[in-house]
């Protein structure tokens, strides 16, 4: 089993402040974790919930895949980060399976993590990340 747990659910919003204090207000919760990540075009803020997190991502750049996501679709679930212990392995088991990668090598991620995306073509319409830690 390649899968060991949710590392993050993904939700898209226009304004990363809001959205933080929207679940301050409504949950009591609070940021573990703020990070811009340059190479993804994005700012997020992760929220613990038990060993996973709610990651509120918010554009940076007009042309980021968060932006396009935003504009097509509007705020909402933008993927599942799967937690794995080899993002390699996993990502070829995928691409076996039928899975269409985005990241067709891992990559360095958030948090010091190796992650690879899948498209939601080959994944059941669910855009999928997989995070090795």
């Amino acid at each position: 089993m390649q899968l060991t747990e949710i590392d993050h659910i993904a939700i898209a919003v226009a304004d990363l402040d809001a959205a933080i204090a929207y679940y301050a207000a409504a949950f009591g919760a609070e940021v573990h974790h703020r990070e811009v990540v340059e190479s993804d075009g994005v700012e997020e803020a992760l929220i613990k919930v038990a060993d996973s997190s709610i990651q509120l991502t918010a554009a940076t750049t007009p042309d980021s895949p968060i932006a396009k996501f935003l504009d097509k679709r509007g705020e909402g679930l933008h993927h599942v980060g799967y937690r794995v212990d080899d993002c390699a392995a996993a990502l070829a088991q995928m691409v076996e399976a039928g899975a269409t990668p985005i990241d067709h090598e891992p990559r360095p991620g958030s948090r010091g993590t190796t992650v690879a995306f899948v498209h939601p073509k080959g994944s059941l319409g669910t855009l999928i990340e997989l995070v090795e830690e």
